[in-house]
């Protein structure tokens, strides 16, 4: 090869169909607090996670929280429609039973399609609310 040849770079369009998302999530930072103040449901203290299948395949995903006393809670099963999003209360799993609140855990979510995962939380302990979120690491 000559100084003015180069090797061919990337194709821009190879990968424009191919759905972003990761098939396995870690989310750091649970903690569905116990006490609400407001009316229920919309005022509920909760950990809500969403999850976005951009894919043409509908994505069965699997949920498990580790709790920092080394206890698990789950697999909670979900499923998610091809290019839909999906919103879930942590409060509200319930098989295979509840997972305990006020309680400091992380989330473990596996797909069999890449999927993109976040997790928020709304504390209305007091009568000034809060919401956060946080940012998930995904992995192939």
């Amino acid at each position: 090869m000559t100084e003015r040849e180069t090797e061919p770079g990337p194709d821009p369009e190879a990968d424009h169909d191919a759905p972003i998302g990761e098939t396995r999530w870690e989310l750091p930072g649970g903690h569905v607090p116990v006490d609400s103040t407001g009316p229920e449901p919309e005022m509920v203290s909760r950990d809500e996670l969403c999850a976005l299948n951009p894919g043409a395949e509908m994505a069965t995903l699997e949920v498990t929280l580790h709790y920092a006393d080394g206890r698990e809670a789950g697999p909670y099963p979900l499923s998610v429609a091809a290019e839909r999003v999906r919103h879930v209360r942590i409060n509200d799993l319930i098989d295979p039973y509840a997972p305990p609140l006020g309680r400091d855990y992380g989330i473990v979510v596996e797909s069999n399609v890449p999927v993109v995962v976040q997790c928020s939380r709304q504390d209305t302990r007091q009568a000034e609310n809060a919401t956060a979120s946080t940012v998930a690491y995904g992995e192939d």
